[in-house]
């Protein structure tokens, strides 16, 4: 009984270092660069709206394109692939498409989430320009019809 016990204890051990593994090897996570080069340049002061919206904006497509890959570099480990929350961080697709939605969207990207002295979200400000962020905003208010 008690060799029984010690081979339950040393497989319950072995299974949390393999597991343990796998959250090491999870990679970098440190925000990844965007380039924007192809897009409008907003300069320093951050716009109130998102400067990309419309299918009719010329720099929408684009914003899309270069969203969709900033979101995946540096969102989608929490808030889901494609802007499909799983339930870990908001579903961001339910974010309206609209002032009040861009000045949520402001406030969490610039100021990050903290609880409890934990970081929830960095602030991303920090790390991508604000063409970047607003690029992100358009990939994932592009995705909302698929809601």
């Amino acid at each position: 009984m008690a060799k029984q016990k010690m081979l339950s204890v040393a497989a319950a051990a072995m299974t949390c270092l393999m597991l343990s593994g796998q959250v090491m090897a999870h990679g970098d996570v440190t925000p990844q660069g965007v380039d924007t080069g192809n897009l409008t340049q907003l300069g320093e002061e951050w716009v109130d709206e998102n400067p990309y919206r419309g299918t009719d904006n010329k720099d929408n497509a684009e914003a899309v394109t270069i969203g969709s890959s900033a979101y995946n570099q540096n969102c989608a480990r929490c808030h889901g692939l494609e802007a499909i929350s799983g339930g870990i961080a908001p579903d961001l697709r339910e974010l309206e498409s609209d002032y009040d939605g861009d000045e949520w969207y402001i406030y969490r990207v610039r100021n990050g989430a903290v609880r409890d002295g934990a970081v929830y979200m960095p602030k991303m400000a920090d790390y991508l320009s604000q063409e970047a962020l607003w690029a992100i905003r358009t990939y994932v208010e592009s995705r909302r019809a698929e809601m």
